[in-house]
């Protein structure tokens, strides 16, 4: 199955963080990548994230709009728009 591709803009990138926004229309996804980085989403949107992980394994996870999370270096995932409605994210990599 090939899904259309969810958009992203660079909006800082220096010696000490990379912060990127991420555009998904339902179904986009960002395509496999492994996070080199800790970092820290924080929705811009209601989130609906389908996340497929290493091994076979996808889990579903629901990000209010306006809330943020973080996640340690070495995560490796695919993130899929699972919901109807177009999403968005900021995304600050602390290098």
């Amino acid at each position: 199955m090939t899904r259309p591709a969810a958009t992203s803009e660079t909006l800082i990138d220096d010696d000490r963080v990379r912060v990127t926004r991420f555009d998904f229309e339902p179904g986009a996804e960002t395509g496999w990548h492994r996070h080199g980085f800790d970092y820290v989403i924080t929705a811009v949107t209601d989130c609906q994230m389908l996340l497929e992980e290493p091994g076979g394994t996808s889990r579903t996870v629901a990000v209010p709009a306006g809330t943020a999370y973080r996640r340690s270096e070495g995560v490796e995932h695919n993130v899929i728009n699972g919901g109807d409605k177009p999403m968005s994210f900021v995304e600050v990599e602390l290098k």
